[in-house]
């Protein structure tokens, strides 16, 4: 009979998993004969071996792989790149996506109508104000008080008009503050 060996795996005592019953393994390792313990024994070195060689072969593999993209300038941004754009395009063939584009889409262009629609609503107020007889006696009095500050000017102007040449005025009188303030 050979001495026990202790090597990891293949130790003669075994040790239960995790819920295995310690009575159980005890039992079953003393009902195999000597010679079925022997055979299962090689059994698990053999595995052992081919799980160190395989480990060893895709260690080597991955090594070559690294050499391979390195030599075609491939590096992990490009292949992060690569995946994020794989992923999106897996992610947009799927029929979720596309009812959700779909919906997304349909409920952009209600929504975008509604603005229209309360853009044009807007727009119509606007106009009904503006044609309001109390915004025309505003206007008068504007273009009264404009006549008798700026003195006569050819008549036609109307509020818009005021407006647009107050707010010229006014940016005129900014920008000549500030060319004076850059040449002191």
């Amino acid at each position: 009979m050979e001495p026990p060996r202790d090597q990891g795996l293949l130790r003669s005592d075994s040790i239960p998993e995790v819920g295995e019953d310690a009575a159980a393994t005890v039992g079953m390792a003393e009902t195999l004969s000597e010679e079925e313990q022997d055979e299962l024994r090689k059994e698990l070195a053999k595995v052992e071996e081919e799980i160190q060689t395989l480990s060893q072969v895709l260690a080597a593999k991955e090594k070559h792989l690294a050499e391979i993209k390195r030599k075609l300038g491939i590096n992990s941004l490009q292949e992060l790149r690569q995946n994020i754009t794989k992923s999106w395009q897996d992610v947009t063939s799927t029929t979720a996506y596309k009812k959700t584009s779909e919906t997304l889409s349909q409920a952009g262009q209600k929504a975008s109508a509604a603005f229209s629609t309360v853009g044009s609503v807007i727009t119509k107020k606007f106009e009904d104000v503006r044609n309001s007889p109390t915004f025309k006696s505003f206007e008068e009095k504007v273009e009264n008080l404009k006549s008798k500050v700026g003195g006569s000017k050819p008549s036609g102007g109307d509020f818009g008009d005021v407006l647009n040449s107050a707010a010229n005025a006014s940016a005129t009188e900014t920008i000549a503050e500030q060319t004076q303030e850059e040449t002191h």
